[in-house]
């Protein structure tokens, strides 16, 4: 029997992809069932379900049912504080999009796959876990429930019970990097039955240290998401009373105010999230693995999240059928086999946070990705800009990050030539 500990969105494809390979499967989940319970007020951050996603739902014919449930955003709708918004395509070709999906909604679609073909055990919350023995204990509201595995998955997100059970038998280190910054959602609803802001693109407003963004749903509303500092001025921290929260919006966010009537309500009641990359020396002992966020959580500025998690799925499949189904290969292929892309587009969301809140805003930046756009058209499938190739592409993520450097050095050696070249005919002239 295989056993995954959490029923989240890499752990209800997993086990779809397990039992496609005809595994005994039972699927832990410390939640209540969130199909009758609901999801938790605040703590949804919309995704935005991308190739990489859509290429591992494909693969157990789940695509087309989740993107009934989405919407498509072709580019970002950039904010200023004051002047008209202006989009920037993520594509050249203005076409691609990526998938604006509610984690609920998608969590759903795939715990009622997973519901079809293996056994879900919900209110377990691992307590004890032996990695050598895969033997586990679990609290549920019956009292404490004792179960053994063959092999045991942790697919129970960033702050996973699994990992802290391997940590417990000395079987991994980790390290946990958080940024002084945390996440807020509100809800911007839907005027007169109809959006209120345009829902082709994912809405953002950069403001040097801090941001928002905003990505549409299919009742018309938008899931807005504050990304601030905790601390110091200007933060989570320093805006608590109704007044400074309505005084803040006004100057910062003006064309939001009017968008939600319910700001200061939502504000003070729903929670602040945390925001760090989780990193641990090894995946896997006896018994025992780990995937996704419980292995390598990331901040979620790429968006790559569920769509990396994802990924993780259609990569240990992959290494299964090249074991032929043992475990005690396939966990450490596995680990060979994606730590390096997985660390690749950890720093790469780092990065990305950075350019979304302070860069996008730039005339320069603008430049810049109408340059990139030209180029692609110029050179089709030979200059591909580092966001198609994360969003639009399943090339590994370690291969974009080279792919990326490898461009930007030919195109300075073009341009320094270029110069030169320039310079030179100039001095020819001077000459004459």
């Amino acid at each position: 029997m295989i056993a995954i500990v959490g029923g989240g969105l890499a752990g209800c494809l997993l086990a779809c992809y397990l039992a496609r390979r005809g595994e005994d499967v039972v699927l832990y989940e410390r939640r209540a069932d969130p199909r009758a319970a609901g999801a938790e007020r605040g703590r949804s951050i919309n995704l935005a379900l991308s190739e990489r996603g859509l290429d591992a739902l494909r693969r157990v014919s789940l695509d087309n049912q989740v993107l009934a449930g989405a919407l498509p955003m072709r580019g970002r709708m950039v904010h200023p504080v004051d002047g008209e918004p202006g989009l920037q395509p993520y594509s050249a070709d203005g076409e691609r999009a990526i998938n604006s999906i509610s984690r609920a909604a998608l969590n759903n679609v795939l715990l009622d796959a997973a519901d079809k073909t293996v056994r879900i055990e919900f209110g377990h919350r691992l307590s004890r876990l032996e990695p050598g023995s895969g033997q586990m204990w679990f609290d549920t509201p019956g009292g404490e429930v004792r179960a053994v595995a063959d092999v045991v998955l942790g697919a129970d997100g960033a702050g996973s019970a699994v990992r802290g059970q391997l940590l417990r038998a000395g079987a991994t280190t980790e390290s946990l990097d958080f940024l002084d910054y945390g996440y807020k959602e509100l809800t911007i609803p839907a005027r007169a039955g109809e959006f209120a802001l345009d829902p082709g693109a994912l809405h953002i407003w950069p403001r040097g240290r801090s941001m928002m963004i905003a990505l549409p749903n299919p009742d018309r509303s938008f899931t807005a998401t504050l990304f601030w500092p905790n601390s110091g001025t200007a933060s989570f921290a320093s805006l608590s009373s109704p007044a400074a929260v309505e005084r803040y919006f006004a100057e910062h966010y003006p064309d939001v105010v009017p968008l939600i009537p319910g700001l200061v309500e939502d504000y003070q009641l729903n929670p602040v999230g945390l925001l760090g990359t989780v990193r641990c020396t090894s995946w896997h002992s006896g018994r025992a693995g780990l995937i996704g966020d419980a292995a390598h959580a990331i901040v979620p500025f790429y968006g790559q999240g569920a769509n990396c998690a994802f990924e993780d799925v259609v990569v240990l499949d992959r290494c299964l059928s090249e074991t032929g189904g043992d475990w005690t290969r396939a966990l450490p292929l596995f680990e060979q086999s994606r730590r390096a892309d997985t660390e690749a587009i950890a720093r790469m969301a780092l990065a990305n946070f950075i350019e979304m809140r302070d860069k996008v805003a730039s005339p320069v930046f603008r430049l810049g990705q109408r340059i990139e756009h030209t180029l692609e058209r110029l050179l089709p499938g030979r200059y591909v800009s580092r966001y198609e190739l994360v969003s639009f592409s399943t090339v590994p993520y370690a291969q974009v990050r080279r792919r990326v450097r490898g461009q930007h050095a030919l195109l300075f050696s073009a341009g320094a030539a270029a110069v030169s070249g320039a310079a030179g005919a100039a001095v020819k002239l001077m000459r004459r």
